[in-house]
């Protein structure tokens, strides 16, 4: 049996604010994404998506549970650790223009991801301008800031900055949401081929379930912090379980027409 590239498994995380309540973010959620595979997560805004990104890609702890990416479990790396699961596990957000430093050119930050593969600074240049050009973009992009550029093609960027190290696995928390419908449809296009020419695995964070089911194999379906229902794109689209899925269903056909 193949070892998923990202297991997580009952993984928990409370908030606790002097004066108020916990409130409990994510309960005991478990997901797995196997080696070529694009998965999807979708639910409303406040249902814990973003919280869960989170605790995947190590910038905040669970309470309990684990999280293993390739086999090794990663839930307390720190170090030189976290820096190599950094090398296998790369995000793409919601606002790419926040994600680069603005003080940097886009090559430039593309370069800074590099770094650590290459150790020549020409060697550096070239391959950022290579790829750039494998998202779509010219080769002089590598001299524009990010203020420079639409949110498409900044988003193009952040894109062949993420995959410069090959990794094994790309989470997209809401990464075409704040891009229009046909800059959508290109950047999933994009994400698509990519996937197919590297064999990488995406998890696929969205509170749009008709996007989500257009690229994704499976889906998970969270609500309240849970994971209220997972199966095939086909199974949850056709033959939904829950009541909120359903609800998820009809908002997206209200949205279509």
């Amino acid at each position: 049996m193949k070892i998923p590239v990202l297991e997580v498994l009952r993984i928990s995380r409370t908030f606790r604010q002097a004066n108020s309540l916990p409130v409990q973010a994510v309960r005991g959620v478990s997901l797995t994404v196997g080696e070529h595979e694009c998965v999807g997560l979708v639910g409303e805004s406040g249902c814990g998506k973003s919280t869960l990104a989170r605790l995947i890609t190590r910038l905040d702890t669970p309470d309990s549970g684990s999280i293993e990416l390739c086999g090794a479990d990663i839930t307390h790396s720190t170090g030189a650790a976290l820096k190599q699961v950094y090398r296998n596990m790369k995000m793409i957000f919601q606002e790419p223009r926040s994600s680069f430093d603005p003080r940097l050119t886009l090559g430039e930050s593309i370069q800074e991801a590099l770094r650590p593969i290459l150790p020549s600074s020409q060697a550096r240049a070239e391959e950022s301008e290579r790829l750039l050009m494998e998202v779509g973009l010219d080769a002089g992009f590598a001299h524009a800031y990010p203020r420079d550029v639409s949110g498409g093609e900044c988003q193009r960027a952040a894109i062949a900055r993420a995959i410069a190290s090959k990794p094994r696995l790309l989470l997209c928390d809401e990464a075409t949401s704040a891009l229009d419908v046909s800059v959508q449809a290109q950047i999933l296009q994009l994400l698509r081929s990519l996937g197919t020419k590297s064999g990488m695995s995406f998890l696929f964070i969205s509170h749009d379930l008709a996007l989500v089911s257009s690229i994704c194999q499976r889906v998970y379906v969270m609500y309240g912090g849970e994971i209220v229902e997972h199966g095939t794109t086909n199974q949850i689209i056709h033959v939904p379980r829950s009541d909120y899925t359903r609800r998820l269903i009809t908002s997206a056909m209200t949205m279509d027409k």
